[in-house]
This record gives structure tokens, C-alpha cells and sequence, in this order.
């Protein structure tokens, strides 16, 4: 029998022999590596963020670059496009990214976010302050986004949807005070600002006096947080359902977030939120109205959003869907007054004939069209359209605000809006 190279199983040989130490290939991280290439060839051309500032290139942004200080012939760094940092927070907003400090992180590593930024360096300060203070602005965008499809005949605007959602507040349950200890706690805090402004005065020391400076703004922000929640401890109270002498003890606002209120979460259980309004368009999803409020119930949150539409179309829906928790007959009558007809449920205990005797035309109305089967069946749109946008914005990641106030959630709320309708208008005029 002829030898071989390697031994070949089941012929009689002997294979339990020791073997060598095993021979692996390592990582060396030291060695240079020439890779040429240009931010251009990073993304396939039919990359998303590709899409989004293709997109916003076209938009009319005056309003954004009236807000610059950095002008010509005078002194300053230039500031950053508005178009640069505008795509970086609606990708961002469309991959699912909330935080400016993960957005800057994602600047520096992530390829796509680095090919929208073009070689900027851009830091989570400049990113978070263009988002909380640019919301009169991203609100104009938003209307001369859907004005825009509005006039080129993608949407109609005929019939919409409204439905919201309870998003998650940034304020933990234990920041809820009473007002007494909202009073204690403000003069607490303004104590602590005077004592140390007096430090500052009397430390010749730069650096101690540099960190008593960063100690007092933290308390002076405190003192402005508390005096917020204190200013606004009447306002919650006039709403309460709480008998007059236990509003003392029941009532609490936060002093983290003074605008934030407890409200009952589609699980249950009760977190301190906001209440996020979107109208959609029924036949192309987009979204054309967009509400915030600390209202835990949408009763009432109607006639809201739909003066809302007027004021940014000048037009408004021949027909409008909303679920029974918006059902409020004087909101039903007024936009029966403006041409609205009202799409909603009937109570599941309907009042008798003497009661009836009482309601407007409007109402009569609304009950007798939702009793007639094609009543029904345009009210089944409401949940393949309105529900349908929430979902997409709860994936996307509107589950909890990062940032505080209603202005600033507002802000939030109003770019998942321009970054839903930015692909909705992708996907309808191709």
C-alpha cells in the first residue's frame, strides 16, 4: 500500500498521535490600512438619508436662516446650515434616535449621519437647541409641507382622522408636590441662590469662584422649576375633581416638569405624561394636524384640532372621524355648524326621547348617519389611518419625550409629524 500526504481515516493507522499548539490568524490593529474614499461613496444611492436631503434640499427654509446671527461682514463663526441639522434630526427621527447626545455620537460614527453632516463637527448643544428652538419654525414647515401636496392634488383633505396618544413625560412621580411643600421648597431654593452669590462675591479664588457660578445657575434653575410648579398649582387645582377641602392634599405638581400630568397609560397603570394629537388624511396617511396638550381625556381635543386646520389651510374637511372619547355633543354641533360632519360611535347607552328633545340638528344628525350602514362603514377608516400613523410614530420612537415642557414636546411632536409626511410625500409624487 503507498503512503500518503495525510492519513486517511478507518485504513488501520494511528491517529491518536500528541498534536502541535493550534495555528490561528491574529488581529493587529497597529497596521495602516490605505483606503481611499470620499463621503459620497459611503451611502448606496438609494440610501435613506440620501432621500431625506434630497427632499429638504428643495424646501424654502427663509424662515430658518432669518433666525442665524452670523451675517456676513460682520464678526462670529458661521453657523451650521439649517438644512444640514434639519435632515440630521429627521433621519434621526425616522431611525428611531431621540437624543441629541446620541445624534452627535452617531455624527462621528454611524456613516450615513456623516455623510449628511459633509465634514461638520456638530456637538449635542447645537443639535438639542436647534430642535427646542425652532418649533414656530418646524410648525410653518409642516404647513407649506402638506400645502405643497394639498396644491399639487396628492392629498384632498376630504375626510380625517384624529386620534392621540399618551406619551411619556420626562418627570419621575416623586417630583409631584403638594403646594405647601412647593412653597417650602422655593424658599429653600432661594435661599441657596443668595448664599451663593455671596460666595462668588467674597471667593477671590478664579477657579472656586467658576464652580459657585456653575452651582448657582443649577439653583436658580431649580428656583425657576419650582416657582413654575407653585404658578401652576391653581391651574390644576381649578380642573380637579377632588372635593375643595382635599384639593391641599390630593393635588400635586412637578417640579421637574411643571406642565407634565398623571394620566391613566394604555397599560393601566398611571406615569406622569403628555397627551400627543394628530389629524391624518384618510386616503394618503398624511398627517395635516398636530396638538399637544396636559389634558389626560380626549373629550374636548375636537374642535381644538380642527381650528387648528383652519388656521393652517384655510380650509377644512367635508367629513371627520373620531372615536367615542371625543363624542362631545357641543363639538359635534359647532363643527356641524362649519360643514364638518362628525364620524363617531354611539354611546353604548343611548339617551331616551326626552333627552333628544334638547340636541341641535348637529347631533341628530351625527346619530342618524352613524345609524346607516355607509355611516359605519367610513368610520372603519379611522382605525387604518389614525391609529395606523400613531403605531408608526410609537415604533419610531414617541414613547417618551427627552425633553420638558409643552413647547419643547411640542417641538418633538410636531418633527415626527414633517418626518412621517417627508416619506408619505416620497412614496405619492414618486
Amino acid at each position: 500500500m503507498s503512503e500518503t500526504l495525510f492519513p486517511i481515516p478507518g485504513d488501520g493507522r494511528d491517529t491518536t498521535r500528541a498534536r502541535g499548539a493550534a495555528r490561528l490568524l491574529y488581529a493587529d490593529r497597529r497596521q495602516v490600512l490605505l483606503r481611499p474614499s470620499d463621503l459620497e461613496s459611503l451611502l448606496a444611492a438609494d440610501h435613506r438619508a440620501r432621500v431625506v436631503w434630497g427632499f429638504v434640499s428643495k424646501l424654502d427654509l427663509s424662515a430658518f436662516h432669518e433666525r442665524v446671527a452670523s451675517r456676513e461682514g460682520a464678526g462670529g463663526r458661521p453657523a451650521f446650515d439649517p438644512a444640514v441639522l434639519l435632515t440630521l434630526w429627521i433621519f434621526a427621527t425616522l431611525e428611531g434616535v431621540g437624543s441629541a447626545r446620541a445624534l452627535a455620537r452617531l455624527c462621528e460614527e454611524h456613516d450615513a449621519y456623516r455623510w449628511i453632516c459633509g465634514g461638520l463637527t456638530i456637538n449635542h448643544h447645537t443639535l438639542s437647541d436647534f430642535r427646542a428652538g425652532r418649533a414656530a419654525e418646524l410648525d410653518e414647515l409642516m404647513t407649506k409641507i402638506v400645502g405643497a401636496l394639498l396644491a399639487a392634488g396628492a392629498v384632498t383633505m376630504d375626510r380625517v382622522a384624529q386620534d392621540g396618544m399618551r406619551t411619556r413625560a420626562s418627570a419621575s412621580a416623586p417630583s409631584f408636590r403638594r403646594r405647601e411643600t412647593l412653597r417650602r421648597c422655593l424658599d429653600e431654593a432661594r435661599g441657596q441662590v443668595a448664599a451663593l452669590r455671596r460666595e462668588i462675591e467674597d471667593e477671590p479664588d478664579a477657579g472656586e469662584r467658576r464652580r459657585n457660578a456653575a452651582k448657582a445657575r443649577a439653583a436658580e434653575d431649580r428656583e425657576r422649576r419650582v416657582a413654575a410648579a407653585l404658578a401652576q398649582w391653581d391651574e390644576v387645582a381649578e380642573h380637579a375633581k377632588a372635593p375643595q377641602d382635599e384639593r391641599e392634599e390630593k393635588i400635586r405638581v412637578s417640579t421637574t416638569d411643571p406642565d407634565a400630568r398623571v394620566m391613566k397609560m394604555p397599560d393601566g397603570g398611571f406615569r406622569p405624561a403628555f397627551n400627543a394629537q394628530f389629524a391624518t388624511d384618510t386616503r394618503t396617511q398624511v398627517i395635516v394636524g398636530v396638538r399637544l396638550t396636559n389634558s389626560g381625556g380626549d373629550m374636548g381635543q375636537m374642535s381644538p384640532m380642527i381650528e387648528e386646520l383652519d388656521r393652517r389651510f384655510g380650509r377644512l374637511p367635508s367629513e371627520y372621524l373620531v372615536d367615542g372619547g371625543f363624542a362631545k355633543h357641543a363639538a359635534i354641533e359647532e363643527a356641524a355648524g362649519r360643514g364638518v360632519k362628525v364620524f363617531a360611535p354611539l354611546p353604548a347607552s343611548d339617551p331616551g326621547g326626552w333627552r333628544r328633545k334638547k340636541e341641535g340638528p348637529g347631533v341628530l344628525a351625527w346619530r342618524e348617519r352613524m345609524q346607516s350602514p355607509e355611516g359605519g362603514e367610513i368610520y372603519k377608516e379611522r382605525s387604518g389611518t389614525a391609529e395606523c400613523v400613531n403605531a408608526i410614530a410609537r415604533n419610531r420612537g414617541l414613547r417618551n419625550f427627552l425633553v420638558r415642557g409643552v413647547p419643547k414636546c411640542l417641538a418633538v411632536l410636531t418633527l415626527f409629524a414633517i418626518a412621517h409626511n417627508v416619506m408619505r410625500a416620497v412614496a405619492l409624487l414618486g
